[in-house]
């Protein structure tokens, strides 16, 4: 069931739980976030951990997650997934809003833009107005009333980007003065119903963030682990694939992680049965199973690594990302899935997407090694891989050190859902 608002208008959801997607055409200079902001009855966040965006991707309570932008097409997605059956009992509504901090032109710049909520089988298409300079917008509200399940569209733009909408909703942004609420900008449609109130105290946040794309064998990029209190907790790392359009049922890739110990024994994980431990031995966690992905919904699966693996193991740990067919699930391409590799630890986000050959779309692989990553104390450093399995292989990849080289080779043993390692020679995963 698909259902249009316009500006101003709102409409019950038929369920908590779903997405919010916004769309736009991809272009030179853009740079183009989709930021949520938790808020109580006064319209403010409680305190930072209110706002769920780039460098802070997933509320305590599970109400709101950011999943990272995916191109296709020509196109950009962004995604807030949201769950209003978890809201905590002190906030009301969650406020989806859009920036473009890009050289120039604000959303001007940004084409065939569109956003949608998408609850179970019930789809709401929240068109736009016309927009010039404005570099943030107010797209839509969500929030239970009465009861009841809502959703609002807005649309409202303003001239300040996000630092402008972090002073609307009571968060100090860090190294620079406290943002002013928003000027709003001429739009064809009214300003959200003011709820004045005073901020809340909120601790500065960090709006800033630094992407960095590794496309080519030979390239890495180094990232420091913090130390202290306010140390980033988590390094997550996701892999996310799209449908490859040939109307097939054979898009269910799996993220798979094996880990090289300080000891030089290897292990495995993926989902749904060998998830792993995020405070326990092997301190690598996968959050669960992803079975397909669509046009308008690629798949992504997520591990999260914890930042003292190093420590815990005592010593260097190497981790290859690779995602995985089983020839089961029918004749399929990975890379006509366009698989990338994204890892974020705090502000930095690395991304891996290998550039493939002419031709190898057509090739029917089944494992292909997004990137690697090496944790050695006090610091990550990741790198693009490309290296895939022989055709109609269901090897799995396996690491190994000659010195201080990492190896990687395509003759581990095979590993299936549901199933004990099968045999490998000499190799085998603990």
């Amino acid at each position: 069931m698909t259902q249009s608002l316009k500006p101003g208008e709102n409409t019950t959801l038929s369920m908590p739980k779903g997405q919010v997607v916004v769309s736009h055409a991809a272009g030179d200079n853009l740079d183009v976030n989709l930021t949520a902001f938790l808020v109580t009855e006064t319209g403010k966040v409680v305190d930072d951990s209110g706002m769920v965006f780039f460098n802070a991707p997933e509320h305590a309570s599970g109400a709101a997650s950011f999943i990272a932008p995916v191109s296709q097409n020509g196109a950009v997605s962004h995604r807030i997934g949201f769950d209003l059956s978890r809201l905590p009992a002190n906030i009301t509504k969650i406020a989806i809003s859009l920036t473009q901090d890009g050289s120039g032109g604000g959303f001007a710049a940004v084409k065939d833009l569109r956003a949608q909520v998408i609850v179970g089988d019930q789809t709401l298409e929240l068109a736009p107005g016309t927009f010039s300079q404005e570099t943030g917008i107010v797209v839509l509200e969500l929030y239970v009333r009465n009861g009841q399940l809502k959703a609002r569209s807005v649309w409202q733009g303003f001239a300040s980007g996000l630092a402008g909408l972090c002073g609307l909703y009571g968060i100090e942004v860090a190294d620079e003065a406290p943002a002013a609420a928003p000027t709003a900008a001429p739009t064809p449609t009214p300003p959200p119903t003011p709820t004045p109130a005073p901020a809340a105290a909120a601790k500065p946040v960090n709006i800033a963030k630094s992407l960095i794309t590794l496309d080519k064998p030979g390239t890495s990029h180094k990232v420091s682990l913090e130390k202290g209190p306010s140390a980033p907790k988590v390094i997550r790392v996701s892999a996310t694939w799209v449908d490859n359009g040939d109307n097939q049922d054979n898009d269910d890739l799996d993220l798979r992680i094996g880990i090289l110990r300080p000891d030089g024994r290897m292990s495995i994980i993926q989902a749904p049965d060998k998830s792993g431990s995020f405070d326990a031995d092997p301190f690598v966690f996968h959050t669960g199973d992803v079975v397909n992905a669509s046009a308008s919904a690629p798949g992504i699966e997520t591990v999260e690594i914890n930042p003292a693996i190093s420590q815990r193991m005592g010593g260097k740990v190497a981790l290859v990302c690779s995602v995985y067919s089983a020839v089961a699930n029918g004749a399929v391409s990975v890379a006509s899935l366009k698989p990338k590799m994204r890892m974020e630890y705090g502000d930095q986000v690395v991304e891996c997407a290998f550039e493939f050959k002419s031709g190898f779309f057509s090739s029917m692989v089944y494992t292909y090694v997004i990137g690697l990553i090496e944790i050695d104390l006090d610091h990550i450093e990741l790198s693009p891989s490309g290296t895939t399995s022989k055709t109609g292989s269901e090897a799995t990849p396996w690491l190994s050190r000659k010195g201080d080289k990492l190896l990687i080779t395509m003759d581990g043993p095979p590993v299936f859902k549901g199933h004990p390692p099968q045999s490998g020679g000499k190799k085998s995963y603990v």
